[in-house]
């Protein structure tokens, strides 16, 4: 089966994007400069209020992959080893890639794809004017064609819901989180324009998450069709 590893980053759109309406509304609970600072914090979480900044898709069998940075202005370039090739664009674009290259793959494998990922990558391309090559959002308990990992290993909720990290560690796989970037650290890299390391940031999520994904089916997959 061809199956492929998604994964994204994502922004806030800067607040003066909005209008004056829209900025009333996104901060109308925030009363202290606290509650303002968590509200802008979660703007980065919507499509309506952010942008894709990252696309990182892997091949869990080859090892090989690409990663669709929001960085326009960039040349593109090569991981060490070969098998990662990081290709800039704006956000249009890197979409566009995104959707062109996914149509071979059968089987899509996230990290709450289904919670954040798939709906995040559908909205911003109607916003944008894509039309997307598939719905990522078709049935939940179809694994041959979406595997959800955090669907899959809390049980559909049966189990409490943690994040990749935390799944990481407890399954002894290295975590991208522990190489000093986390999410929260995006907006600062942007700004300084440190494009590379969101990207190597986003491709150490699609690793793990592959790795992850490698322990899952060998002890707790029952698909008959593997």
């Amino acid at each position: 089966m061809t199956r492929i590893v998604v994964d994204i980053e994502t922004l806030a759109l800067p607040l003066e994007t909005f209008d004056e309406t829209q900025r009333d509304y996104l901060l109308r609970f925030a009363e202290t400069e606290a509650e303002r600072e968590e509200a802008l914090l979660k703007l980065n979480l919507y499509p309506a209020t952010a942008r894709v900044l990252a696309v990182g898709m892997l091949n869990p069998d080859s090892g090989r992959g690409r990663v669709f940075i929001n960085a326009p202005d960039m040349a593109g370039w090569t991981s060490d080893d070969g098998a990662v090739q990081f290709i800039p664009g704006d956000e249009s674009q890197i979409l566009t890639a995104f959707w062109k290259d996914l149509v071979p793959y059968r089987q899509i494998i996230t990290f709450n794809g289904r919670g954040f990922d798939g709906p995040f990558l559908l909205f911003r391309s109607a916003v944008l004017g894509i039309r997307p090559t598939r719905n990522l959002m078709g049935n939940r308990y179809d694994t041959a064609s979406h595997v959800d990992l955090l669907d899959q290993l809390t049980f559909y909720g049966a189990l409490r819901k943690f994040n990749l990290d935390f799944f990481c560690k407890t399954f002894g796989i290295d975590s991208p989180k522990e190489h000093g970037i986390t999410g929260l650290d995006l907006g600062g890299l942007v700004e300084q324009g440190r494009y590379k390391e969101i990207a190597e940031y986003c491709l150490g999520d699609v690793r793990a998450t592959a790795e992850l994904f490698r322990r899952w089916e060998a002890t707790l997959s029952f698909d008959a069709r593997r």
